[in-house]
């Protein structure tokens, strides 16, 4: 920025002059699940897609009394009915879930009169794909997202493996958790790429676990691995995990610079019947994460957690550690007051030196409100705080302001993944 022509910084002006910067800076979105229209039908946008998303089922039959089994044989279509009448029709959408769809339903000028599903659905058809994801990204600012990729999901694998132009808005990260944390499940799919391993992790093994990750690294040149580790990950241990990440994960990361991202709290299937809905959260200890930044000095973590109860204590660890940061308000987290909460602790503690959000959208209109939404809270966040500094006589400046937000959104990540 010209600083000959920036604009005086003041209590007046500071709300604009945020808005601003904030509208005018491109974001990475550091942890998704979108693909892009290559990846055929993993790639999901449009009203029933977002309907169908595993935060409103779970919202939907705490009211639908219906078997479990007789909901999920119902068609896409008659799910998204069933959950539009009980979520939208029938109550008040009030949940972050539901308020987001109509924030995208907003955002994208579709009609929501009457509450009729119908008239949505006439409104996003033939809508072509490509142009509406293009504009999907304009409208949130978002240049890059970076994608979940697991070469050990069959589906994926065959569309990882097929020759295609690939779109530059898309990164690659390799995703680990069925190797890390279903070791003897993955047994089979490895040996099945042609990778000789055995249930017993012996030399042998671990060299060929070691040439799988050196032969999806160069092929993907993820931005960083990724594993979701359960609320009771404990390392070092005696299990497959330990070894694994021991021989295999921390040395081949290593070798090739990339930061292994560690996304800790998961309590898998609580409700097994509610499928991807049906997973929960638990309280971790931290001791594991203060251990590996410790003694893997030359490792770095990108790490989030999914307890609340384990924000203040990550963040003073951040402290402590250079080769950790910490990133966004993962899944149950992602609601106004805690994104709130525990953005004010990281600012408190870090300063901006921290990615204070990444949408871990599934559909592709989910950027919209996860964004839109986030983007409010840290605005608000940033004048109380520029305030603060303005009232002591500080000299703010339109380029601070500026620097600082695109620390947050961009600056941070490209830096610590070396982008």
């Amino acid at each position: 920025m010209n600083r000959k022509y920036e604009e005086k910084v003041n209590d007046e002006n500071l709300s604009r002059v945020i808005d601003k910067i904030i509208k005018s800076t491109k974001i990475i979105d550091m942890h998704t699940h979108l693909f892009p229209i290559q990846f055929e039908e993993l790639c999901l946008a449009g009203i029933d897609d977002l309907l169908n998303y595993h935060y409103l089922i779970a919202e939907a039959m705490r009211w639908i009394d219906i078997p479990y089994d007789e909901f999920w044989s119902l068609t896409q279509e008659n799910r998204s009915e069933l959950i539009w009448n009980y979520l939208f029709a029938e109550n008040s959408p009030l949940s972050e879930a539901a308020t987001g769809v109509i924030t995208i339903l907003n955002e994208m000028g579709i009609s929501i009169k009457n509450k009729d599903l119908n008239n949505i659905r006439k409104q996003f058809r033939g809508i072509d794909k490509h142009e509406y994801i293009s504009r999907i990204l304009d409208v949130t600012g978002v240049e890059k997202i970076v994608m979940t990729n697991d070469p050990l999901d069959e589906r994926e694998r065959e569309l990882l493996l097929k020759e295609c132009d690939p779109d530059p808005r898309f990164l690659y990260s390799l995703r680990l958790d069925k190797l890390i944390n279903n070791w003897a499940d993955s047994v089979n799919s490895l040996n099945k790429m042609g990778y000789k391993v055995n249930v017993e992790i012996d030399p042998a093994t671990i060299k060929e676990v070691c040439r799988f990750l050196i032969d999806w690294i160069s092929k993907l040149n993820p931005v960083y691995i990724a594993i979701s580790l359960p609320y009771a990950f404990d390392f070092p241990d005696e299990t497959f995990r330990t070894t694994l990440f021991k021989e295999c994960l921390l040395p081949i990361c290593q070798e090739v610079n990339k930061p292994v991202a560690l996304m800790v709290g998961t309590k898998r299937s609580v409700n097994p019947k509610l499928r991807l809905a049906g997973d929960a959260l638990g309280n971790a200890k931290l001791d594991s994460i203060e251990y590996l930044c410790t003694n893997y000095s030359d490792n770095k973590f990108l790490v989030t957690m999914l307890s609340r109860e384990n924000q203040h204590e990550l963040t003073v660890l951040a402290r402590k550690f250079r080769n950790l940061m910490i990133f966004g308000c993962w899944w149950f987290l992602n609601i106004p007051k805690i994104v709130d909460e525990i953005t004010r602790i990281r600012f408190e503690l870090l300063g901006t030196s921290f990615i204070p959000q990444h949408s871990d959208c599934r559909v592709f209109d989910q950027l919209i409100y996860k964004w839109k939404h986030s983007l409010e809270i840290i605005k608000n966040i940033l004048i109380e705080k520029y305030e603060v500094l303005i009232a002591k006589g500080w000299p703010l400046s339109e380029s601070d302001i500026k620097n600082d937000i695109n620390q947050l959104l961009r600056q941070n990540f490209i830096d610590f993944v070396n982008l």
